[in-house]
């Protein structure tokens, strides 16, 4: 077994395989760039190693840095981790003329399955079914459209040596087609230094299923089960499952069964994964293999107790697999919820900051008999920084059932405390309860087909809506009676808090009365319903929990006149807790009108400007490009929402503009 491993990876998946080098005794070097320099993996390595300036292409990607890295270090071993240089033929290549062991496949397994049109001409001669499509390489944009046009409308245009979402793009006709391509290569170029792009036909109405497969040097391959990855924004994996709710047992071991034939025959070791589109009739087609660790692999550790990137290290090492294909059972149910720095509100736009509060839920097993995972690079007081992809944290749960599955990962996603940048947690929060996804009638297409608007926040059902208004009732007498207390003097000092209060939310007026004891509160309504409400919240506690009625209901908590504001299950509220006399009069209240910007092109996020589409005096028209911002790796194309001439142009190709500042002027 290797003595001294080095990652060369940064933030969750870099501190996940420290964790378990660590309780495997081997030690651990960290890579690290300047941004870098205070990162968790850095402080959880037994040594790091400084490889170079913030831009990956200057530091996580340059395979002479890592290199270099290593023979400082005197690491006998490599986890690339996923990203950056895990599918790099020429890194694995260069290690192995190092004599230093490269924990993946082979380097020419990485590069028949790393180029996707390769992998799919080899997968078509294994006998794996594939997607329709063009298996060569595009010159421009105008062959681009030629060959959208031939497969037919829709098509997907990706990168070959892509993967994370990143250089693919929907063209549904010839204007999509043409920016897609220009758009798909900018970023190939960008995050891979490789800008071959290829088309296939875009399979509507799609579940994203993939196996994961673990092969040694003896022979021996197995899969371990499917995770189900439809929740997916802009190709990029939100919400990920195992197993699947979609897949019967035959589909399963015949997915399974080919992933297998696909991994030997070319040779394949260590851990990697097969992904395939499947229809609704449960028709599935290959479309690529990842010759790496995944980032959803959690799940699959979590329903088959097998330790991924332990076996990554042991094959590596010349063991052999410790069980066969007839040992890897399903056990219960996993979810896992990706936390990105991106601002849901602002249609996901990254988001660059920070974390001013960083409280992720407690790990382990929970009160309801479920287990909570959560992989992490980042903590409180750290910075979220525009160098890299915005992943703060991989939130997992685990339950017998899937209903358990995903009850716990409620409760864990409204304790999931973070603070200081935008984040994705109303939404993922917001899918979970969503009745589509509970009954796992999903797609790749849910994000688009369920907020085609993009997000502004979850509703609350009214049976929720009621335990919360108990809830803030209770709460609110709690912190009545710390503000009237006076220090100092006895209890028959203290103003009687009042027993009938209105509490006020989600645009609905709740009148309660309140029955309080030693105990706990009982809250009831005009109907002649009632909750019992428990907890040991005190004011100023920035998280609630309470029981409600016997079960868990957890909440954030801030201080706003006249109540909180309360965030749970994807919902941003402001509740008023008043007196039944201040509830009328709040009623004649007018509320303050938004500030009207509709006159501007405001920076949506912070990002360079790479592209100004117009000029002063162009008249635009809805839907028209108008500059293009290019922020964590991503470029993102801002429209005009409205028809328009352009007035003023307030910044410069190259700027680095922060959220808000202005780019265009229109009369």
């Amino acid at each position: 077994m290797f003595k001294k491993i080095l990652i060369a990876n940064r933030g969750e998946i870099a501190c996940r395989v420290i964790k378990t080098a660590r309780r495997m005794g081997i030690q651990t070097v960290a890579v690290y760039s300047d941004a870098d320099r205070n990162a968790l993996h850095v402080r959880m390595a037994d040594e790091a190693v400084h490889i170079g300036p913030p831009p990956a292409a200057q530091s996580y990607i340059v395979i002479d840095r890592i290199m270099e890295a290593v023979r400082t270090s005197g690491a006998g071993a490599v986890h690339p981790g996923y990203g950056f240089l895990s599918e790099n033929r020429a890194f694995a290549a260069a290690l192995e003329a190092a004599g230093v062991v490269f924990i993946g496949p082979p380097s020419p397994a990485i590069e028949a399955m790393g180029d996707k049109i390769t992998s799919k001409k080899l997968a078509q001669a294994a006998g794996v079914s594939t997607v329709p499509g063009h298996m060569g390489l595009i010159a421009d944009a105008d062959e681009a459209v030629t060959i959208a046009r031939q497969i037919g409308y829709p098509v997907m245009i990706k990168a070959s040596a892509g993967g994370g979402g990143k250089g693919m793009r929907i063209a549904w006709q010839d204007d999509d087609a043409r920016e897609g391509f220009e758009s798909s290569r900018n970023e190939a170029a960008a995050s891979f230094g490789d800008d071959r792009i290829f088309i296939e036909k875009f399979v509507t109405q799609p579940r994203h299923i993939e196996i994961q497969v673990l092969a040694d040097k003896h022979g021996n391959c197995v899969y371990l089960h499917e995770r189900e990855c439809s929740i997916q924004r802009r190709n990029q994996k939100v919400i990920e499952e195992a197993p699947s709710p979609f897949l019967d047992p035959t589909t399963r071991k015949a997915m399974g069964e080919q992933a297998c034939a696909l991994a030997k025959a070319v040779g394949y070791t260590s851990a990697g994964t097969v992904e395939f589109i499947v229809d609704g009739s449960r028709n599935f087609y290959f479309l690529e293999m990842n010759t790496r660790l995944q980032v959803e692999h959690p799940v699959t550790e979590l329903i088959t107790g097998v330790d991924l990137v332990e076996q990554m290290i042991r094959v590596a090492a010349g063991e052999p697999l410790p069980f066969a294909q007839a040992d890897l059972k399903i056990n219960g149910w996993a979810m896992e919820s990706r936390l990105y720095a991106e601002d849901p509100y602002r249609n996901f736009l990254p988001s660059i900051g920070r974390l001013t509060r960083y409280r992720p839920p407690v790990e382990g097993p929970t009160a309801t008999g479920g287990i909570v995972r959560n992989d992490t690079g980042v903590f409180e007081g750290g910075e979220i920084s525009m160098f890299y992809d915005p992943m703060i944290a991989k939130l997992c749960t685990w339950a017998p059932t899937r209903a358990g599955a995903i009850s716990e990962m409620r409760i864990a996603l409204d304790a999931f405390e973070v603070e200081g940048i935008g984040h994705n947690l109303p939404f993922v929060g917001a899918v979970m309860d969503h009745p589509r996804f509970v009954s796992g009638n999903i797609t790749t297409a849910f994000i688009a087909e369920e907020y085609p608007d993009g997000f502004r926040g979850a509703t609350l059902d009214g049976h929720t809506i009621r335990r919360v208004a108990a809830a803030a009732a209770a709460m609110n007498r709690v912190a009545e009676i710390r503000r009237t207390r006076i220090s100092g003097t006895m209890d028959n000092h203290t103003r009687k808090v009042g027993d009938d209060w209105v509490v006020s939310l989600q645009g609905e007026s709740h009148p309660v009365r309140i029955e309080a004891d030693r105990d706990g509160s009982t809250v009831h309504f005009p109907d002649g319903s009632h909750h019992r409400i428990t907890s040991d919240w005190t004011p100023g506690q920035p998280l609630a929990r309470l029981m409600v009625d016997g079960e868990a209901l957890v909440m954030k908590v801030g201080k706003i006149p006249s109540g909180f504001r309360l965030r749970l299950r994807g919902a941003d509220l402001k509740c008023h807790v008043r007196t039944p006399r201040a509830a009328d009069l709040a009623l004649l209240m007018l509320e303050k009108a938004p500030p009207d910007t509709s006159r501007f092109l405001l920076c949506p996020m912070p990002g360079l400007i790479v592209k100004i589409n117009v000029g002063i005096g162009d008249e635009v028209q809805e839907g028209q490009a108008l500059a293009t911002v290019e922020a964590m790796k991503m470029e993102n194309i801002l429209r005009a929402e409205r028809r328009g001439i352009v007035s003023k142009i307030k910044a410069a190709v190259g700027a680095s503009l922060k959220v808000d500042d202005v780019i265009l002027e229109f009369e």
